[in-house]
């Protein structure tokens, strides 16, 4: 007997997330190390934040759905929130439950771009490049990550001014002026500052 193409609406959930991710599944590795970092990172976090105030997205998930866009190659912030949206595999390693609304991806943005402001977020991203090379997560046959965009986000606070130098001329990054002649990579000797040219 065929049955009918008709979707029912049910008026309860009963779907657990954690459920429907594989036992197996080589996420669940990444999740385990991942948690394992913020958790090293929790007093540091909680003093970056006020008491009071409206709540913002919690940064331990901000953390998390960042690096699936890396491992999973999302390309902008509003794709990323519609994954987040329908993928249950994302809800999951971001730690959102089933009938948890999304962000905005601006919401989003502003919140991840005040974060990345923090060494936190250069800490979180150069652990877990180490950890995963550590324990061949980077390498592994069936499940890779882009490590490359992990070290470049690592390193995107690294800049910081040499010994013998004062702020000098160079690009201006929130009110700090840099330059190759004044500032250096501390995570990468051979890393330069460059701007982007105006087109003709």
């Amino acid at each position: 007997m065929r049955s009918p193409d008709v979707q029912q609406l049910g008026m309860f959930s009963y779907v657990s997330v954690e459920d429907r991710v594989p036992p197996d599944h080589p996420i669940r590795k990444l999740r385990i190390l991942v948690d394992a970092i913020l958790g090293e990172l929790d007093e540091l976090l909680a003093a970056r934040y006020a008491a009071g105030g409206r709540p913002s997205i919690p940064p331990e998930r901000i953390l998390r759905a960042s690096l699936l866009q890396v491992v999973y190659s999302v390309r902008s912030e509003r794709l990323l929130m519609e994954q987040l949206n329908y993928n249950l595999l994302f809800r999951w390693f971001v730690g959102l439950n089933i009938d948890d609304v999304v962000w905005d991806h601006s919401t989003f943005s502003f919140n991840r771009q005040r974060l990345f402001d923090e060494a936190i977020a250069q800490h979180f991203f150069e652990h877990t490049v180490l950890l995963a090379r550590l324990r061949d997560l980077v390498s592994d046959d069936h499940f890779s990550v882009d490590g490359t965009l992990l070290e470049a986000w690592a390193s995107h606070k690294s800049f910081r001014p040499r010994d013998d130098h004062d702020e000098g001329d160079g690009d201006d990054f929130r009110g700090h002026k840099r330059s190759n002649d004044t500032h250096a990579s501390t995570t990468d000797p051979d890393a330069r500052l460059i701007r982007k040219g105006k087109g003709k």
